[in-house]
């Protein structure tokens, strides 16, 4: 373990907790002298003290992450480059900002967010109704990712929740016995009716009629999820109002969070946590295997294998993400600390645009972000009919990548070189924001250099050479 000093951390936390430095030192059996030192990071936080930190004042070890760290780094590194700061800002500083103020960082953060959206609108104002709309749409999904990317992907209450009404109603594995227990449940506690019908929504409540009315092209796992969605309403809706009010959401931003937060109840129902986090251990988080014996798709094992961050229980800290053929990522959940660019696109040497041309098979790949991490990406792609002969069909390439000191306990990891770091394919969060030289598949200038045009308009190296 490399050392870690984190002086401000466990200043801000002393403080939080109203101790002073001589009442701490007490509580962690140091002297006030060590604990200073340890706050002006004349000594670092060793791994005895941290412990010490979660035994007598139960702090959970997160707070100092070093994945946390990564992810604020990443972040800010982002906007450097978006406000092109003259002369740029170093890492080294950008690193000690993340690392030893992250709240100062979250508030650059949200800052940089609210004037994006600002120029997006005053961008807007200049175009049609519908560019207008499509401009100002952007700012509350990503306030909403926002929320979730802050709590790990992982709402402990809710997950509890869902899991206690689970029990309750004795589910076994399989969605296939698990729609008809939940209609029980809503006549019974809620006297509600379930009917299906040939709509084009996949789910309509009617309050005065006390009807739920769901489409009936639905799979037995999908009926089970709209139905556990409309409980997360019913059974679960003053922790959703307190997790949204515990968020300063705009106007815009406040339906799209109910409805996510609504959604996570409804996954974490379906797949129970400790029933789920059980069986992904047995089954070295095969997704195929788990959909299998839950009776839900491929994306749903991912999004949910994205969630199990319970403190005493963790999984393996995935990122989850959802791609259509254009590169429009639709979902984007993480319990990790890796991050791609808002705004600028993605890679396109990352293997989950190649899920596309082989549907149905599961692609491997040990990727190398320009930071010098590695992870391990899984990527699948889905097709779902949408109609009858003719109908486009909706085919999207889902994506769930882990740190790579983590892949040993994946299925996909078997005849893998972890241990070889040439390996791993050289990606980056998008050309835009990439720092890397030499890619054949760069569509901008490397971050930093500037365009060099010859005599005869044309671009200059690295652009001639394609």
């Amino acid at each position: 373990m490399r050392k870690t000093f984190l002086g401000v951390k466990l200043k801000t936390l002393r403080e939080q907790r109203g101790l002073t430095q001589v009442a701490l030192a007490q509580v962690l059996k140091l002297s006030p002298s060590y604990v200073n030192q340890l706050e002006n990071n004349e000594r670092p936080l060793s791994v005895a003290v941290l412990l010490r930190l979660q035994s007598s004042l139960g702090i959970d070890l997160q707070f100092f992450s070093e994945d946390d760290e990564a992810r604020l780094f990443a972040q800010l590194h982002e906007i450097v480059t978006e406000v092109a700061v003259p002369g740029g800002v170093p890492d080294a500083e950008l690193r000690t900002l993340a690392q030893q103020m992250p709240a100062m960082a979250q508030l650059l953060l949200r800052l940089q967010s609210r004037a994006r959206g600002a120029e997006q609108r005053l961008a807007s104002l200049g175009l049609g109704d519908r560019d207008s709309g499509l401009a100002a749409s952007q700012g509350p999904h990503e306030e909403v990712r926002d929320f979730f990317y802050a709590h790990h992907n992982h709402m402990d209450e809710l997950d509890r929740a869902a899991e206690a009404l689970s029990s309750q109603l004795g589910v076994a594995d399989s969605t296939q016995d698990l729609a008809p227990k939940l209609e029980a449940h809503l006549l019974a506690a809620h006297r509600i009716q379930v009917q299906s019908l040939p709509e084009e929504r996949l789910r309509r409540f009617e309050p005065a009629q006390r009807l739920l009315l769901l489409s009936d092209t639905l799979s037995a796992g999908q009926r089970a999820f709209q139905l556990a969605t409309q409980l997360a309403y019913l059974e679960a809706g003053a922790e959703i109002d307190r997790l949204v009010a515990s968020n300063a959401f705009s106007t815009e931003a406040v339906a799209l969070a109910r409805i996510g937060l609504a959604s996570y109840f409804a996954g974490a129902l379906v797949l129970p946590y400790g029933r789920f986090l059980a069986a992904t251990q047995e089954l070295r988080y095969d997704i195929a295997l788990l959909a299998r014996r839950f009776g839900v798709s491929f994306e749903t094992v991912c999004h949910r294998l994205s969630t199990l961050q319970r403190r005493e229980a963790r999984g393996v800290p995935f990122f989850f993400v959802r791609v259509d053929r254009a590169g429009n990522i639709s979902k984007r959940q993480s319990a990790t600390d890796f991050h791609f660019s808002r705004s600028g696109g993605t890679c396109p040497l990352w293997n989950v645009y190649e899920a596309f041309a082989r549907p149905g098979r599961v692609l491997t790949q040990i990727a190398g972000m320009p930071d010098g991490r590695s992870y391990l990406w899984i990527a699948h792609c889905e097709s779902r009919p949408t109609g009858g002969y003719g109908s486009p069909s909706r085919e999207f390439a889902i994506g769930l990548g882990c740190d790579l000191r983590h892949a040993s306990q994946l299925v996909y990891a078997k005849g893998l070189d972890l241990g070889e770091p040439g390996s791993a394919t050289p990606i980056g969060p998008g050309c835009k924001l990439c720092d890397r030289e030499g890619c054949a598949q760069r569509a901008f200038p490397a971050l930093g250099k500037q365009l060099r045009i010859d005599e005869n308009e044309r671009v200059a190296e690295p652009y001639a050479a394609r």
